[in-house]
């Protein structure tokens, strides 16, 4: 049950990456609708991320440690500290509250390369959006 909903996240966050370069392509750069496009893709992986975290552990993988414990507690207390991380390693922020091990390791380094690579090509595309258009 696990590995079928980890392939449905996998396809949300596709899906979420195919609109934000569809929308690259077709729309002026400064607007509220590509704005509007970039929260929700950011939040669409942050979410995305994070439930990838909560199946792995939920599965038995250890891929979080709250501050030196394996990450442990209810579900929901689970599900906020995979939020709280992958927020925290998409901005790039990196606190060392909660750290990845194992598997988690790899899942957070492709996490924050996303987190650095998103608005440097937002801001490369812009500026090439108006200089075409200048």
């Amino acid at each position: 049950m696990g590995g079928l909903f980890a392939i449905a996240v996998s396809l949300c966050l596709l899906m979420s990456f195919t609109i934000f370069i569809r929308t690259f392509k077709e729309r002026n750069f400064l607007s509220i609708d590509t704005l509007l496009i970039v929260i929700f893709l950011y939040l669409s992986i942050l979410i995305g991320f994070s439930m990838i975290f909560l199946i792995l552990d939920s599965s038995g993988f250890e891929v979080l440690v709250d501050n030196g414990v394996i990450m442990e507690g209810t579900y929901l207390d689970r599900l906020h500290t995979c939020l709280y991380f992958s927020a925290v390693t998409l901005f790039s922020l990196g606190y060392g509250d909660v750290i990845p091990i194992g598997f988690g390791r790899l899942l957070a380094v492709l996490e924050a390369l996303i987190g650095y690579v998103l608005p440097a090509v937002f801001v490369a595309r812009t500026v090439w959006g108006l200089e075409k258009g200048s």
